[in-house]
């Protein structure tokens, strides 16, 4: 996809209200902002030790669209009595931009002799527009844009997965990756792709190649590029856990993951099930340990994987992930499909997913369901787990989706009461098996448990080591070893170099 950078040029006090609201639009339009980027001196210029005629003529170069807006003043004029406006005009036609020129003409006969002097040379190379007031003046340079991308064929009446990527080849498709798809898709769900097909033939039968010039469609580089965010640069998860329940630094975690959507899942998932409280029974009644997360491991991956799958591509904001001590926020620059209200998705509804064809690859490798049954899922496993039901505001610029975590009540803290004396006596037997997952009754966060299993394992590791180990900072590390100096009796023996670790039995 093409993209134009559009250089704004008047003059700056008599239009600054004009300036700010063409530029505002622009960025927020759902359309325009796949298409434009623009520049506005007074907002894109940072300040530097350069003079201000070579920033905004150095800038013209940049731009393949000049956008003119003429009133009735002249403007601040130079050595030579020349004002900027006419200065980047000059520079426009010198570059060979296109040239769209709009004239207020409210009241012409204020207009300040050099401005219509302007004006009249503007009038022998070009058509420009005339409009009587402010809202007519924006109205007539959106047509004019519409109008523009038309004629360039730049408006696609497909949907954006299924466009072209401007500018990427097959060199750009990871052949790995696709063979991990193949082999993961025929054990999911029988696909008839074959372990010998190219990339090439596995894209064309996904429908994931433009017909005529097989360049790979966005669709095809966010699932299998060898690097999605050159193309896509906002196509990335951040990940956040709190302290408490409100936004309040310093943040406990903090991550970004780039790559593939099936990279930014898996990573972002197992970013949140590390943060979350985690229960681990005895193998009284099986070979393995069962294990509950204060979040279903299934609805915490159901929630992040939803919002990759239909967030909208075109925006440059980011899917947001964040863990509170009470929730689990997962938000995403996307809406809900106009075809859905938000009601029908606690009940059963069809499916009308925003990005078909990436909603089929990754129901083709069962990261989701496809027949509208994954929200459906989701709210299932929040009520089965005891949680209330999600919470979803869809009224701002994005989605958002809310999961309450389990909170101890009063029965919980009974059993604690009535189960401290037993545990003190088997602390020591059932904490030599944290290791390998026998947590007992304790529960432990999941750096808590990175921590003291790192412990365990190498009894002698320093805080330094430690740190390097378990990927926390060393403060990260000394937060968690004084957690765990209450919950399991964890004390240093001897000294700081050349001393142990010993679990002698906490709360």
């Amino acid at each position: 996809m093409k993209r134009y950078r559009i250089f704004i040029s008047s003059v700056q006090k008599e239009f600054a209200e004009e300036r700010r609201l063409l530029k505002r639009y622009i960025s927020k339009n759902p359309a325009y902002r796949r298409f434009f980027d623009t520049f506005v001196f007074e907002e894109d210029v940072v300040a530097a030790d350069r003079r201000t005629d070579e920033v905004y003529l150095d800038e013209i170069g940049k731009c393949n669209i000049y956008l003119g807006l003429i009133g009735t003043e002249y403007g601040f004029e130079d050595a030579e009595g020349v004002s900027p406006t006419e200065r980047e005009f000059d520079e426009a036609t010198r570059f060979g931009l296109t040239r769209l020129v709009f004239v207020l003409d409210k009241d012409e006969g204020r207009r300040h002799p050099k401005e219509a002097a302007f004006l009249k040379k503007i009038s022998t190379s070009l058509i420009r527009a005339k409009c009587s007031d402010p809202a007519q003046l924006l109205l007539e340079i959106y047509a004019s844009l519409d109008g523009m991308l038309v004629e360039q064929g730049a408006y696609r009446m497909g949907p954006f997965d299924a466009s072209p990527c401007d500018g990427a080849t097959m060199a750009d498709i990871d052949e790995a990756k696709v063979g991990w798809f193949i082999k993961r898709a025929r054990q999911e769900r029988n696909a008839s792709l074959e372990a010998s097909m190219s990339p090439n033939d596995v894209l064309t039968h996904l429908r994931l190649v433009s017909q005529g010039d097989e360049t790979p469609t966005n669709a095809a580089i966010l699932l299998f590029g060898r690097d999605p965010q050159r193309f896509h640069i906002s196509s990335e998860v951040k990940c956040a856990q709190w302290y408490g329940t409100e936004r309040r630094k310093p943040m406990l975690s903090y991550q970004i993951y780039r790559g593939t959507l099936f990279d930014m899942a898996d990573a972002a998932i197992a970013f949140v099930l590390s943060k979350l409280d985690l229960r681990v029974g005895t193998r009284h009644k099986g070979s393995e340990a069962p294990r509950e997360y204060d979040i279903p491991e299934e609805v915490v991956a159901e929630a992040i994987i939803n919002a990759i799958a239909h967030r909208d591509y075109t925006s440059s904001a980011s899917v947001q992930v964040e863990l509170f001590s009470d929730r689990l926020v997962v938000r995403n620059p996307g809406r809900i499909n106009p075809a859905i209200k938000k009601e029908d998705l606690f009940v059963e509804h069809s499916s009308y997913p925003n990005n078909n064809l990436i909603a089929d690859q990754l129901y083709q490798v069962k990261y989701i369901e496809k027949f509208g049954t994954g929200f459906t899922d989701l709210v299932d496993g929040c009520r089965s787990a005891g949680l209330p039901d999600p919470v979803i505001d869809d009224e701002h610029s994005g989605f958002a989706l809310t999961i309450w975590r389990k909170r101890v009540n009063a029965a919980a803290e009974t059993n604690k009461k009535t189960n401290k004396k037993t545990n003190k006596k088997t602390n020591k037997k059932t904490l030599g098996g944290i290791a390998d997952g026998a947590f007992g009754q304790i529960q432990l966060t999941g750096s808590s448990k990175v921590v003291l299993t790192a412990i365990l394992k190498t009894p002698e590791i320093s805080i330094a080591k430690l740190s390097q180990t378990t990927k926390l900072s060393v403060e990260g590390v000394r937060y968690q070893i004084a957690k765990l100096k209450s919950l399991v009796g964890l004390v240093h023996v001897g000294p700081d170099k050349g001393g142990r670790w010993e679990v002698t039995g906490g709360r």
